[in-house]
């Protein structure tokens, strides 16, 4: 591996995604070699890179996971208050963390992974990725909400319009919705837009990769076709996927 910018060299290693290794840089908590690392640096394998006073390695081996996260954990890598944290409810051997949020309210699929640039592809807005969610409300949904909804709604304490999206009703108060973006709890802000307020949320695909039979807390290593069709999804290529094929994957059952 030839030197790189610092803040890939911190996604390859799975600390965190290009944009969140731009900040840990700026907030002074990554040093190469003894000295504060600054915008624009390289690293390589010959340098000694740390994160918050930890050494960092090139990971031997891409893992991904897809973790059922229940309700009550917190996607967060060091919030004293938050309770129960992914990283540490999963407890996994590998060092891996998530690439997309859940918030503690809400339940379902999770990818983790200990492969920065998946975590990057997969995080950029502009790629339109899908995700799919199943939303039950506290009353009735009326067909004009859900269209409102489909054609994209101003969200006032962000700023922003959502883009169109795919709903289709699977209930008198459940909904079926896939979006192709990632805004701060999003889909509780649609729905609140129109009047309504969740009662339960649970994502049920990220891109190809789906909840399938995992119950609360358990996660699968992803391995074979499914993974290699994630990648290429994701733009990373057949070079990751011939990397992958040295790997040794599973595709068991484990967790708490």
């Amino acid at each position: 591996m030839e030197k790189v910018r610092l803040n890939k060299y911190l996604a390859s290693c799975g600390v965190c995604s290009r944009r969140d290794a731009d900040k840990l840089i700026e907030a002074g908590e990554v040093f190469v070699n003894g000295e504060k690392a600054a915008a624009g640096m390289k690293a390589g394998p010959d340098d000694r890179v740390e994160v918050r006073g930890k050494r960092l390695a090139q990971p031997e081996e891409r893992v991904v996971l897809a973790y059922y996260k229940p309700v009550g954990v917190v996607c967060s890598e060091r919030d004293a208050h938050a309770g129960r944290l992914v990283t540490k409810e999963i407890g996994y051997h590998k060092r891996v963390t998530y690439a997309g949020r859940l918030d503690k309210d809400s339940e379902g699929l999770l990818l983790l992974t200990n492969d920065g640039d998946l975590i990057d592809a997969m995080m950029r807005g502009k790629n339109g990725h899908e995700k799919e969610y199943l939303v039950k409300s506290d009353r009735k949904w009326e067909e004009s909400a859900i269209d409102n909804m489909r054609a994209g709604v101003y969200l006032e304490e962000l700023g922003q319009t959502t883009r169109p999206c795919e709903i289709e009703r699977v209930g008198d108060k459940t909904l079926k919705m896939v979006l192709t973006q990632g805004l701060n709890r999003q889909i509780r802000r649609m729905c609140e837009t129109q009047g309504y307020r969740i009662k339960s949320l649970k994502r049920t695909r990220v891109i190809n990769i789906k909840l399938e039979k995992l119950k609360p807390g358990e996660y699968r290593e992803l391995s074979g076709q499914e993974r290699e069709e994630l990648y290429r999804v994701c733009g990373l290529g057949a070079g990751q996927t011939e990397t992958m094929k040295r790997e040794n994957g599973g595709h068991g059952y484990g967790g708490k």
